[in-house]
């Protein structure tokens, strides 16, 4: 049985999302999901980069963060023709719609692996691993965004 604080951040969510996004606005949607995996890489991205002393412990955490919210299924938040000026969504994303979910598939196996890599606790393969799944963001906003 799960223990109250490895729950406590599923309940927070839960308690939260519902007020923060209207359930009809899927840019609204898409942005708070990115905004999870902004946070998560910005938090081990500085310790990569030496801005931040590296925290074994902080970085495990935010890459096990990462990787669930990488489970989410994202692309709900991408019906088609919901570009408007508050996203930074291309069209290119609904013209080559095939590419953009392969990116997304891409990218929640490199979250999950970088979260099983940050398990292990080896600093060396957590920095390598985090460079693997900063590409694969990097490489879909290269096509799609603006």
């Amino acid at each position: 049985m799960p223990k109250l604080p490895q729950l406590a951040p599923l309940l927070l969510c839960a308690a939260i999302v519902p007020g923060a996004v209207q359930a009809d606005d899927p840019i609204e949607y898409r942005q708070a999901v990115m905004g999870v995996f902004s946070w998560n890489l910005s938090a081990m991205g500085s310790m990569v980069k030496g801005e931040t002393l590296f925290d074994a412990a902080a970085f495990k955490d935010h890459a096990a963060d990462l990787g669930r919210a990488a489970s989410l299924n994202l692309l709900k938040g991408f019906p088609e023709d919901s570009v408007g000026d508050e996203s930074d969504a291309r069209e290119d994303i609904w013209l080559n719609w095939a590419d953009f979910e392969a990116k997304y598939k891409t990218f929640k196996e490199a979250a999950a692996k970088l979260a099983e890599v940050a398990a292990a606790g080896d600093e060396g393969a957590m920095r390598a691993e985090f460079k693997e799944a900063a590409g694969t963001c990097k490489a879909c906003h290269r096509d799609f965004k603006r």
